[in-house]
């Protein structure tokens, strides 16, 4: 399991840009290793990081993990496949659209990569809201499309909507390598927790590990952020 403290959270939330020596960047780049770790014997290219419930800080563990394994020299694509309630784009001051959903529309549309002013680090936003995200995440043309964006990088981290909340989540979740569950330390109570492992494990999702957001530091200690299994 793995925990983000409330310094992790605070501003923008981009503790790898705002305090890259700090504790909570750290953890991040922790992380990092441990999913790479994790990906000895079958790699990671694509993985999802999604979260139980809404507000439980997802956007902001993938923008700073994606901070971290560009650290190492690797080209990352974030894409924002929450297309509720897209948050991506916004974190690093970029437009909306053109994005996924632009890709999906024109098929000849080559990836609208946005830079994000962090090397190795680029981002795909989530384009025009669709009638039916669910739908359009199950389609052929946006399978098409995430394998036009993967080959953009070397490592592709799909933010999407909370498991609890919509079926996006686990359709997502059958097409990546791994996933990342966050879940607020503070908030998020074990009952719903323990649904939306299962929901992933129904999909035959690969969940690497969990991570806790909203973690308090002990007495004595500085704040951190930790990932388990």
């Amino acid at each position: 399991m793995s925990g983000v403290s409330d310094t992790a959270k605070s501003g923008t939330g981009l503790v790898m840009i705002q305090a890259p020596r700090s504790a909570a960047a750290e953890a991040y780049r922790s992380l990092s290793t441990n999913i790479r770790f994790s990906s000895l014997d079958q790699d990671v290219k694509t993985l999802l990081v999604t979260s139980v419930a809404p507000n439980e800080g997802k956007t902001v563990v993938l923008a700073n993990l994606a901070a971290a394994m560009a650290e190492s020299g690797r080209r990352i694509v974030a894409v924002d496949c929450d297309l509720r309630r897209p948050t991506l784009h916004g974190l690093f001051g970029l437009t909306d659209t053109p994005g996924l959903t632009s890709m999906v529309l024109d098929e000849g549309l080559a990836p609208p990569l946005q830079a994000t002013g962090l090397s190795g680090v680029s981002v795909v936003a989530a384009g025009p809201p669709p009638p039916n995200p669910s739908e359009l995440l199950a389609s052929a043309r946006f399978g098409r499309a995430l394998d036009t964006i993967a080959a953009q990088g070397d490592v592709i981290l799909l933010d999407a909507a909370p498991v609890t909340s919509v079926s996006d989540a686990a359709i997502l979740a059958a097409r990546v390598d791994g996933v990342l569950l966050v879940v607020d330390s503070g908030r998020t109570r074990r009952d719903p927790a323990r649904r939306a492992r299962e929901q992933l494990e129904r999909v035959g999702a690969r969940l690497l590990g969990v991570v806790l957001t909203n973690v308090k530091a002990e007495k004595g200690q500085n704040d951190y952020l930790s990932v388990s299994k």
